[in-house]
């Protein structure tokens, strides 16, 4: 088969390979990839900027859905053909006090796929039985393949934050994570605004086609005024952070209310400049969100399931895996929302 792999450590060092199929090892499926999407982890990954561990040469890919085409050894309660997504938690300890207590994501053993061991920008990947998922009757492999990105949303916006109905939040960033935890926001009762920028002006429209209340292009009107008269003059219940952008957080802070909530759910990738006596002066209380776990995953296919959050609308293209370097590229560039490569 061919798969899209980290080469070697350094900027870029990402190209096509021919590689053996893989075998699953006892307690393993192998899963024929039908869809997979591209992460801003991927990007950072390309060019070697991310700090999540990584070991070239890697198959890059985490976000994905399929078919089982092979059991290994020892597998029970499941079948070849099932439609399915996993999770990319690969290995996990299985004994620090965060597996113990269900939150493996944070496991300092944790090994991730499409980081550490070979994942689903190829025709086949290697899932451990433990971590896979059926996809419900009503949601299609593109739809499928955005599972994992909602399971972050849900984990960071459902379990960590806590939105309820009535609630009055902000998001910053209207990428992917942002549509979707925008979604979520909603499903769960919440008035929204989304802050982009010019160059999000096309994403700004999708989240509002999508349910967003308020959408706010940042260089023509001022966000924080506009949350102010939207709230009474408090300012904002929720701040959800989704661009990973450094000003975005100055301004989240502006916005957010006295005791309100602030979340962090997009990377930076590097440091960034906080002034901490805004949290502190407002009493906010302050929460970080990184990757998901099996509850989040048990909640964000039962939310697609029920239409209450929708995944396929987010994605914008569709790209041979041959064509990874265009799609890369539009994908930096915020050419569009989701893209998707599917394996020849």
């Amino acid at each position: 088969m061919i798969g899209l792999f980290k080469t070697a450590i350094g900027d870029g060092n990402m190209e096509l390979r021919e590689t053996p199929d893989p075998e699953p090892g006892p307690g393993q499926v192998v899963v024929e990839v039908k869809a997979a999407g591209i992460c801003g982890s991927d990007l950072h990954i390309f060019h070697s900027d991310v700090k999540v561990p990584i070991k070239p040469p890697v198959i890059v890919g985490h976000e994905f859905s399929g078919t089982i085409s092979k059991l290994g050894d020892g597998v029970t309660g499941w079948k070849t053909g099932e439609r399915v997504t996993a999770e990319p938690s690969a290995s996990i300890c299985g004994q620090c006090v965060y597996c113990r207590t269900g939150y493996y994501n944070l496991c300092p053993e944790r090994k991730i796929s499409g980081f550490w061991v070979d994942g689903a920008f190829a025709r086949y990947t290697v899932v451990p039985q433990d971590r896979l998922h059926r996809l419900p009757d009503n949601v299609d492999f593109l739809a499928g393949a955005l599972t994992e990105p909602l399971a972050c949303c849900v984990h960071g916006v459902a379990e960590l934050t806590g939105v309820s109905a009535g609630d009055n939040v902000a998001i910053t960033g209207p990428g992917p994570i942002g549509i979707l935890s925008m979604q979520l926001a909603k499903a769960f009762g919440a008035q929204v605004i989304v802050i982009g920028t010019e160059k999000d002006s096309g994403r700004l429209l999708k989240a509002k086609e999508l349910g967003a209340d308020h959408v706010v292009n940042l260089e023509e009107k001022d966000p924080v005024s506009l949350v102010r008269q939207l709230t009474g003059g408090y300012g904002a219940d929720i701040v959800l952070e989704c661009s990973g952008a450094g000003s975005a957080v100055d301004m989240g802070l502006d916005i957010i209310r006295k005791q309100g909530k602030y979340t962090q759910v997009g990377l930076f990738y590097k440091p960034i400049n906080v002034d901490f006596e805004k949290i502190a002066f407002k009493e906010v209380k302050l929460t970080g969100t990184f990757s998901q776990r099996w509850t989040a995953w048990r909640k964000s296919l039962l939310l697609m399931a029920r239409e209450k959050v929708l995944t396929k609308p987010v994605i914008t293209d569709v790209f041979p895996l041959s064509e990874w370097r265009e799609a890369f590229n539009k994908c930096e560039s915020k050419q569009g929302l989701k893209i998707i490569l599917k394996p020849e």
